[in-house]
């Protein structure tokens, strides 16, 4: 017991006793090409934050360490990432000018909050929560923000002077207007830089094709004429590890970015496990929730005193951090430490790195977050999911990023409802070829029923919000089809709760009233502790409410009425052979 308490609280023993020689090893080259990776990833996402250079890469030695200390993903790698930064250019610009040390401190806190937020839900198990994020709000809010990133990079790719903070209208508004004055010295650092990136990619996919892209425009930077043809540079990255910060503890500072904090934990939350189980799906590795929200927790709250801003799951380096070999969660810590080492011994070298080049950079960052082939499905095959998708890109596009994610969520929220709502009522009929008469959904294939006993199976649970459609369904056979037995197979309820129990109370004594009654069999021990701690079983009765199938029809049918089974060619159950059929005057009468 004391052994489970002390993993809990350091889940790192868990796959401790994993690291070998080999997995050291296969975990050090996975390493090495996260490094390589995230240094230009870093320097841009920062970029796209609001904040100077160095704190993308902060963020991508301090995050992944203590992410995958105490995570539970083994391929997870978590650092700076596009939505993220994104958020946090929104949300901590509506206060303050982007590159100040004000900016810097407010990111900071934003990001200890962020962090406060996502722990707490961690501690309170609430790890399914993201479960009710629809897969459809991620790719609008993320394919929104991509077009926002391209949108901010264009006037560093053209040259054109637009001013800082607009909104998404109005900078495409001063892009058009401005266009005339494009810098060609500018534009052709970053044709280059990404003409050289996509090179890269296309014939060399396993080298770091953004890094080669850089690299690049870089040195066509120097013949163009550099600073001299109004070509700007990136300021030099200080080469020393991530130095001590403190965020702002003032009341009310916090006041003022809880909201936008809760939207960055939470955004941050969805990246993090849906990577994780992405990822987890190829590995075969079970991951836990809970756990991997407390890790991007303490990442983030962690991060925050080493000038590190709020980091997530990164899909791009834990595919290939995965892809790389990596056996164990020291890959990510591999990587962090490597990118300590390249920082300090390159960093100088970053005051060549033009800011045309890391635009053509980030604008293929921002299309590859697109992703075309969902977009194409959702909108193809379904209308609820195509409504999600566009008011939730919309919304990314000209409301706040964070007011974009709650309306996402409200509106999944709201599908999921409306689905609940509806439950499938499937009718049932025993199916005459099938040797042991198995109850078979008519739908999928024509069969006879019984003209007196109507067997429904309902698919889902029963609570508030499907009452009135369930007892809408019962009605209707009672008051179409005339019939008064209804037999509903249950051992597809996972839960009911005390509307539920209230509308089957109503419903049996309905029946009950009018000769008839309403049957329940194949109840799950929870579902019937449920209805026996509500006083339903008592008010409905014991007797109805059987363990099978093949009991209930049997006891129900010696209530049917014998004269109509007599006269009845339909005869689908076993027992009606028990009944001899009227002779051919009666019949016609």
């Amino acid at each position: 017991m004391k052994s489970v308490a002390i993993r809990q609280l350091f889940p790192f023993l868990n796959w401790w006793p994993l690291v070998t020689r080999a997995s050291l090893r296969a975990d050090f080259m996975a390493g090495l090409t996260g490094a390589i990776i995230v240094l230009p990833q870093g320097v841009a996402f920062a970029t796209i934050a609001g904040l100077p250079p160095q704190y993308g890469l902060y963020t991508a030695m301090v995050t992944p360490i203590v992410a995958a200390l105490f995570g539970s993903s083994r391929h997870l790698i978590s650092g700076p990432t596009t939505a993220i930064s994104i958020v946090v250019f929104t949300a901590v610009s509506g206060h303050v000018a982007p590159g100040t040390p004000e900016f810097v401190q407010l990111a900071l806190t934003l990001t200890f909050l962020a962090g406060v937020y996502q722990f707490a839900f961690g501690l309170a198990r609430l790890g399914a929560v993201v479960n009710f994020v629809s897969h459809t709000v991620v790719i609008g809010f993320t394919a929104g923000a991509a077009i926002l990133i391209a949108t901010s990079q264009l006037k560093h790719v053209l040259g054109v002077p637009v001013p800082q903070g607009e909104s998404f209208a109005h900078t495409w508004f001063d892009i058009v207007t401005e266009i005339g004055q494009t810098n060609l010295h500018v534009f052709g650092v970053a044709a280059v830089t990404v003409v050289i990136t996509l090179v890269v990619r296309r014939w060399w996919p396993k080298l770091p094709s953004l890094l080669f892209g850089l690299i690049g425009g870089a040195l066509v930077a120097i013949p163009l004429g550099g600073g001299e043809a109004g070509i700007p540079f990136v300021p030099a990255i200080p080469a020393h590890l991530p130095p001590l910060s403190l965020p702002d503890f003032s009341l009310s500072t916090i006041r003022m970015l809880a909201p936008e904090a809760f939207a960055v934990a939470l955004l941050g939350l969805i990246e993090a496990v849906s990577i994780a189980r992405s990822v987890a799906a190829k590995s075969h590795q079970r991951i836990d929730g809970n756990q991997e929200f407390v890790g991007q927790g303490m990442s983030n709250i962690v991060g925050s005193f080493f000038s590190s801003y709020a980091g997530s799951g990164s899909f791009t380096r834990s595919g290939i951090n995965y892809a790389a070999g990596a056996q164990t969660p020291l890959s990510a810590i591999f990587a962090a430490v490597l990118l300590m080492l390249v920082v300090v011994l390159i960093a100088p070298l970053t005051a060549h790195l033009p800011v045309p080049a890391m635009g053509g950079v980030i604008l293929i960052v921002a299309y590859n977050l697109i992703d075309f082939h969902h977009i194409g499905a959702i909108l193809r095959t379904s209308r609820p999911e195509s409504a999600i998708f566009l008011v939730t890109f919309l919304a990314t596009l000209f409301l706040d990023l964070e007011f974009a994610i709650y309306l996402g969520v409200l509106l999944s929220l709201m599908l999921y409802l409306h689905q609940t709502s509806r439950p499938e009522v499937a009718v049932l009929a025993p199916d005459p070829v099938d040797g042991r008469h198995k109850l078979t959904d008519i739908e999928s294939k024509p069969l006879r029923e019984c003209p007196q006993l109507k067997l429904l199976r309902f698919d889902r649970s029963i609570y508030f919000g499907s009452v009135n459609y369930l007892q809408s369904r019962l009605d209707a056979v009672c008051e179409s089809e005339g019939i008064r037995h209804i037999l509903i197979d249950a051992s597809r309820v996972n839960y009911i709760d005390m509307a539920g129990a209230e509308m089957l109370v109503l419903e049996a004594k309905r029946r009950q009233s009018r000769g008839g009654g309403l049957y329940f069999c194949g109840l799950k021990p929870s579902t019937w502790k449920s209805l026996a701690e509500q006083h339903a079983i008592k008010q409905i009765g014991p007797n109805a409410f059987f363990g099978h199938k093949s009991q209930a029809i049997a006891a129900i049918f010696r209530k049917l009425d014998k004269e109509r089974c007599a006269r009845c060619d339909a005869r689908i159950f076993l027992e009606c052979a028990s009944v001899p059929r009227a002779d051919a005057e009666t019949s016609t009468a």
